[in-house]
């Protein structure tokens, strides 16, 4: 990305005992740019109030609700804004589809999740199991990947729904989308995705993927902590979700229980016209897609030398798949001899490199590797605002530590 965009980010100006930050933990949320910041702010100074009123201030909430709405659908190449629902966050609307879903599903009825998740996207799931559903888990074979053989054998005429991740905030990768929207066609299954960590990388086109429903969190693309989900056009009106009896009865706001946080949504709306502003098209949607495309280049520009660089280091070990840019997101965890995650984390703090340690909620895959009672891994992730220069010195940094 150019500097303007670099400019754009008034935490990365920051510096702690006289030398920059730098901002390796993407993968557990992004910086903000002044836009959202603003965004926020003057929604509280001009337009405080809730929803649906005859005044301006309220009138003023309605429309950057709207607005964002359909930013969102942009964002992922949806039908229109009714197929975007606000949440606190992706655990917490997960958790409510689980349980509507669960009023409709029989037991003995079938979920399937995978060994690579994120608990947001195996507990509420697991959680059903109480209710007489059977949950059953798609292998994570040693190289990261997904066992897709055992997915196919453990589809069945069941199974109602498959909940997998698009890509994997663990080690990055990417799993075979098309392919499980294939299999789960074949047996009438809904397929589920959580995009969280795809999201921030990638263009998306919701309707080229045919997916039920998909979860992202605008939190980690540059915006405010909100979460979002895509459904399906009729989905949602189909599903008894837990709701008031003064709350709208269709999508998109069965979903939305209470008052949503205005500001924030504000904000996520600021962060997709920021994000457009640098791509190319006269629509927003192409806007959109073009940026995007900027941003994978470059960050995989940055990554694949930030992936050799530390492949090249003794001791350093690299978890997952190799350097391939349809199997993964510009994400490394790594485990280094001799030094435990946390330790490692407390090495690279020390020269303002901020990256994270343990198993960032996908602790299911800490344990089929064997990596949970080691401390899970050290995780870097370069994201948008990343420069080249960031990553020298990460690599210098890295090789003193090792040696």
């Amino acid at each position: 990305m150019n500097a303007n965009f670099r400019a754009a980010f008034p935490s990365l100006q920051r510096e702690h005992n006289g030398q920059p930050l730098i901002y390796l933990d993407g993968p557990g949320g992004t910086q903000v740019p002044e836009a959202v910041i603003e965004a926020c702010s003057s929604y509280y100074r001009r337009s405080n109030a809730n929803t649906h009123g005859q005044f301006i201030t309220a009138q003023e909430t309605d429309s950057i609700l709207d607005h964002t709405r359909l930013a969102c659908a942009q964002f992922l190449g949806a039908s229109g804004p009714r197929t975007i629902s606000f949440g606190q966050n992706m655990t917490t609307l997960n958790f409510s589809l689980a349980r509507a879903m669960a009023r409709i599903w029989q037991p003995g009825d079938e979920v399937l999740i995978t060994q690579l998740d994120h608990e947001a996207n195996r507990g509420p799931w697991l959680a059903l199991r109480e209710h007489g559903i059977v949950v059953k888990e798609v292998k994570l074979l040693p190289e990261g990947r997904l066992d897709y053989l055992d997915l196919e054998a453990k589809l069945n005429d069941r199974t109602r729904l498959l909940a997998m991740g698009y890509s994997s905030n663990f080690m990055g990768t990417i799993n075979d989308v098309a392919l499980a929207r294939q299999l789960t066609h074949q047996v009438g299954a809904w397929l589920l995705l959580d995009a969280v960590h795809y999201a921030p990388h990638f263009p998306m086109d919701v309707e080229a993927i045919d997916c039920d429903f998909l979860l992202c969190s605008a939190y980690k693309f540059y915006g405010p902590h909100i979460g979002i989900l895509y459904a399906r056009p009729g989905l949602l009106d189909a599903l008894p979700v837990d709701r008031l009896r003064t709350a709208d009865q269709e999508a998109p706001y069965s979903m939305e229980t209470g008052t949503l946080n205005h500001s924030a949504l504000a904000g996520v709306g600021a962060a997709l016209t920021f994000l457009a502003s640098f791509g190319k098209g006269e629509a927003r949607r192409d806007q959109l897609v073009s940026a995007m495309r900027t941003i994978q280049a470059h960050e995989w520009t940055l990554f694949s030398r930030l992936f050799h660089g530390l492949a090249d280091l003794p001791g350093v070990e690299i978890i997952g798949t190799g350097l391939d840019e349809t199997q993964r997101a510009p994400t490394l965890a790594i485990r280094v001899h001799g030094h435990h995650p946390t330790r490692l984390c407390q090495q690279l703090a020390a020269e303002n490199i901020m990256a994270w340690d343990g198993h960032f909620y996908a602790i299911r895959a800490t344990e089929v590797l064997g990596l949970r009672a080691e401390g899970g891994v050290t995780r870097m992730g370069v994201s948008a605002y990343t420069s080249a220069e960031e990553i020298e010195r990460v690599l210098s940094v890295m090789e003193r530590i090792v040696a």
